[in-house]
């Protein structure tokens, strides 16, 4: 049998995601593709795909497409593949994926160069690339569906102007050294990147066995300036009210209702244990040169 099964996330299910479809299915090898019909889907297709003898299970979308089909294959030896069609794909960003050319991210699928990467864990939810805990999930929760259909990322930048006018959360945040810290917003991280280009977690790597945490002190429109405009820079270490370090796994609580999204998607509320898992995801990546 074939051993490439493509979960497809159709976004819209237009015509262009049937020419998606059928662009993929002609590709070297011709995998199976198999779309996606609602949330919670790709993770449902991607357990089916083991079940039915699958080697290698491609996930077709962004961040929250691989989130899903992680936790699909989340204790098999499957091999996790990416093709970067979502509206978000940090984390293919953080492999070296290219984004802007279907054929070269097929290419990276069958050179078959694995590597076995960190899946870090929150509560019993696997994420890949950051989760965040506050201000950026309340946005992530706050921004509706329509409103992302017809203003893409500048939607988020709507819903973060009225978010940051509410009154912020106490974050309690035990670490495995059980010191406690406190803040106003957090944000974990696996690798590198969060939202896009922005390194955000100066010190990440994918295999480490950490997960690394930028903690806020602060939430006033201002601070959120500031901290938006430390992070293009890259100066937002330096600043007095954020916090960066690393552990091997943290508690967050809160004093009122926090939700946590994961990988650009909402998950659940606190409290929250975040924790890297005893197994390693098998991924294909390009191969160093």
């Amino acid at each position: 049998m074939n051993k490439s099964l493509v979960i497809l996330n159709p976004a819209a299910r237009s015509d262009k995601a049937v020419k998606m479809k059928s662009l993929i299915e002609g590709l070297s090898g011709h995998p199976v593709v198999r779309l996606t019909s609602h949330r919670g889907n790709a993770q449902e297709l991607a357990t089916r795909g083991i079940e039915e003898g699958f080697e290698n299970i491609i996930a077709a979308g962004g961040d929250g497409t691989i989130n899903e089909v992680v936790n699909g294959i989340a204790g098999s030896d499957a091999t996790l593949g990416i093709l970067p069609v979502g509206t978000m794909n940090v984390f293919a960003a953080e492999l070296g994926i290219s984004t802007g050319n279907l054929h070269r991210a097929w290419d990276v699928i069958t050179g078959g160069h694995i590597v076995e990467l960190d899946i870090p864990m929150a509560n019993e939810n696997r994420f890949i690339q950051m989760a965040g805990v506050g201000l950026d999930a309340e946005v992530v929760r706050k921004t509706s569906l329509e409103s992302k259909k017809s203003l893409g990322p500048l939607s988020y930048l709507i819903t973060l102007t009225q978010v940051a006018t509410l009154t912020p959360p106490t974050l309690t945040l035990e670490l495995s050294d059980k010191t406690q810290r406190q803040g106003c917003f957090a944000l974990i991280g696996n690798g590198r990147y969060y939202g896009g280009p922005f390194s955000v977690f100066k010190k990440a790597s994918l295999s480490d066995g950490l997960l690394d945490v930028v903690l806020c002190k602060n939430q006033t429109h201002w601070d959120v300036v500031r901290y938006f405009q430390a992070v293009i820079f890259g100066t937002h270490m330096n600043l007095p009210d954020v916090e960066y370090f690393q552990t091997d796994s943290l508690r967050i609580t809160a004093n009122t209702e926090v939700p946590v999204e994961l990988d650009g998607e909402v998950a659940g509320l606190l409290p929250c244990e975040f924790k890297i898992s005893h197994k390693k995801l098998r991924v294909l990546v390009p191969e160093k040169k």
